[in-house]
């Protein structure tokens, strides 16, 4: 499927980007001639549309955007897409256009040109165009192909054109149009010309639906014009740019009925046929249960031994080849080779859960918080976890990411990818958002969990020594459990000591300005529902300021709770990241022969979705500040955006006050 790409998110894929370089360089795109193939009436039409005022401040803009998606009676589509893009600034001249595809597809063509400003027609040559593999993810083998070129002649002024057309994959059945662009957007359209008696369904996400015109028996056209461009840079704590992107998706396979209720049901039917048998144990599979169970004294405990075997020794490694990219390989396999990714973990999940007498389902799922939409059936998303059966009688407070489906049943809710997170909570990004469960014919949209806040956070306790000419020095005591705890986790597995220590002392200096990181130590326990442990020292010279007889220092020595937000009007949901409960405890002993002569005021706030509360106290020769940071919503409509600003300035402010010590 094709695409307008800046170079600049090119380069990022790239593992040779000078191979793009050629495309740009005199000689390999001429001015058109009469070998060459002029550019057609589609481009010569959309190329006289003018600059709309509302894109003037945009590096470019798209003109013209079509897509048509061609049916045959198999329900498999041939995809044609036409683009006009206009220059506007330099910036923009870093476009390119892309199309990929896999082995069980086919490019029938593709070709772009250019219209300069002085109307000079250049067509790209062979030679312009590059193709390179998936190197999105470096563990991943994958057989996709990306085939791009940058139009010749780019400038500010020009437009250039892209044209292609593809045989997509036969067992995809529906088309995600992605409306909205980080580029505006004059025009747009998509055309699905379907065989005779086959139906279709369409869903609208941020959007107000539109409708199609019947240009022919069962063959229709939908057309959008001047769709903004989402920017979204100066918008803080905001959620995923494909959550808030607008969209629409048709189906014309089984997901084509009446109903989103019926629709996901088909979906989650779809997927389970597609898994079918794959979770089949082997006879070694099953030898390796048993073992891991023998005397478990309760269901946790049986299942704790499964997950954490599945995450310590399957190694994550992606191969996509074809419908790879959707099936997992078989259990046996898997367990066997002792790698795969997220739909391979899963599989494997579900084999030895069925050994042990438990039931678990696929739950095809986006790691990006409000991608998946209940109100927009699709197959959309990047993620596969697992949902787990739990006995109707079961109580176990361990077992926390717990959701209710609408056949009554309770299911927990685990990602096997995730190494580092324990069986019965649940990563953070993947709180609050939206999956579905494969269950065959109870297959539904289930909503995943917004776990307490008790179950996630960091207990942080300092204790320093200030000198009388400034400089702060102490330990730091910190435990982190739940999502925070799995995040360090995966912060040691990721670096070595060497890196630890730069990026902690950058992450000290952060908030104490100046702070160099004299000892760390990690305290990993084996038992993932362990909080991790990590203590660490370092001095800050020129943390109190000097006033006179005055030394002002700041009670709240190392880290901040506070989000990133502005007071701009807010139209868009505000992200919060993480449910979670932070409390600080820091001890600063001042020096001798001074005392307290003013602490910050207390504070307490509390807006339903979070609370902050901080006190600073004064004993004999120490200053003491207790403080406490609870979240209980990952995320809120934009009508509380002045809550939530009251709320972070409340926490900055708090942050940057200051204690006054004066001299005897």
């Amino acid at each position: 499927m094709a695409s307008a790409l800046s170079i600049k998110a090119l380069l990022a894929r790239l593992t040779m980007p000078a191979l793009l370089l050629c495309a740009c360089q005199p000689g390999l795109a001429s001015w058109f001639n009469k070998d060459k193939q002029p550019l057609p009436q589609w481009g010569l039409d959309a190329a006289k549309t003018p600059t709309p005022d509302y894109a003037r401040n945009a590096s470019a803009v798209v003109l013209f955007n079509e897509f048509v998606e061609t049916i045959d009676a198999q329900g498999r589509a041939v995809e044609r897409q036409r683009q006009a893009v206009r220059i506007l600034k330099p910036q923009g001249r870093d476009n390119i256009c892309e199309v990929d595809y896999d082995d069980d597809e086919k490019l029938n063509y593709f070709r772009a040109w250019t219209l300069a400003a002085d109307q000079k027609q250049f067509q790209a040559q062979d030679t312009d165009f590059v193709e390179h593999g998936d190197t999105d993810v470096p563990v991943m083998y994958s057989t996709r192909k990306y085939r791009i070129v940058q139009p010749p002649a780019l400038d500010v002024g020009a437009t250039f054109f892209c044209e292609s057309e593809e045989l997509l994959q036969p067992y995809l059945q529906e088309k995600i149009w992605q409306i909205q662009s980080d580029t505006p957007i004059a025009f747009q359209a998509l055309e699905v010309d379907l065989p005779a008696g086959r139906a279709h369904a369409e869903a609208w996400r941020n959007h107000l639906p539109v409708k199609p015109v019947e240009v022919a028996p069962n063959h229709w056209r939908w057309e959008l014009k001047d769709e903004p461009a989402l920017i979204l840079r100066d918008i803080p704590s905001s959620p995923e740019w494909p959550a808030l992107a607008a969209r629409m998706d048709i189906q014309w396979g089984d997901a084509a009925v009446v109903g989103t209720d019926n629709q996901w049901r088909a979906i989650g039917k779809w997927v389970t046929t597609l898994e079918a048998n794959r979770p089949d144990p082997s006879p070694e599979i099953v030898d390796k249960v048993q073992q891991l169970i023998a005397g478990a004294p309760d269901f946790y405990t049986k299942l704790s031994r499964i997950t954490e075997s599945i995450q310590k020794n399957i190694r994550y490694f992606i191969v996509m080849r074809g419908i790879g990219g959707l099936q997992a390989n078989h259990a046996s396999d898997i367990f066997h080779n002792k790698y795969g990714d997220c739909k391979d973990k899963t599989t494997l999940l579900i084999s030895m859960l069925q050994v042990a007498g438990i039931q678990a389902f696929y739950v095809p799922v986006d790691d990006r918080r409000g991608v998946v939409d209940p109100d927009q059936p699709s197959l959309l998303g990047n993620h596969m976890i697992a949902a787990i059966e739990l006995p109707s009688n079961l109580q176990d407070p361990r077992l926390q990411a717990v959701v209710k489906a609408k056949n009554g049943k309770r299911y927990l809710i685990f990602d096997p990818t995730n190494e580092h997170t324990p069986v019965g909570n649940l990563p953070s990004y993947l709180q609050g958002g939206y999956g579905t469960l494969a269950a065959g014919p109870s297959s539904q949209i289930i909503a995943l969990p917004v776990l307490d806040p008790d179950a996630n956070g960091t207990e942080q306790k300092g204790s320093f020594t200030l000198s009388a000419d400034g400089t702060l020095t102490g330990i730091v005591d910190t435990s982190h459990s739940g999502p925070d705890g799995a995040e360090f986790r995966l912060f040691l597995k990721k670096t070595d000591e060497k890196e630890r220590k730069t990026i902690w002392e950058t992450h000290v200096a952060s908030t104490v300005p100046g702070a160099t990181l004299d000892a760390f130590e990690f305290v990993q326990p084996p038992a993932l529902d362990k909080p991790l442990e990590f203590h660490y020292k370092f001095t800050a010279g020129q943390y109190a300021h000097t006033a006179g007889p005055l030394l002002l220092v700041r009670p709240h020595v190392v880290g901040s709770f506070a989000l990133p937000f502005n007071d701009k009007p807010r139209t868009l949901p505000i992200d919060l990241n993480a449910t979670g409960h932070w409390h600080d405890s820091f001890d600063i002993a001042i020096p001798a022969g001074y005392v307290v002569d003013e602490i910050p005021d207390p504070v307490k706030i509390d807006v339903a979705f979070a609370s902050y509360s901080s006190s600073v106290t004064a004993k004999a020769n120490l200053l003491h500040c207790e403080r406490e940071y609870i979240v209980r919503q990952v995320q809120i409509p934009p009508d509380q955006a002045n809550a939530f600003r009251n709320l972070e300035g409340v926490i900055l402010s708090d942050e940057k006050a200051t204690a006054v010590l004066k001299k005897q």
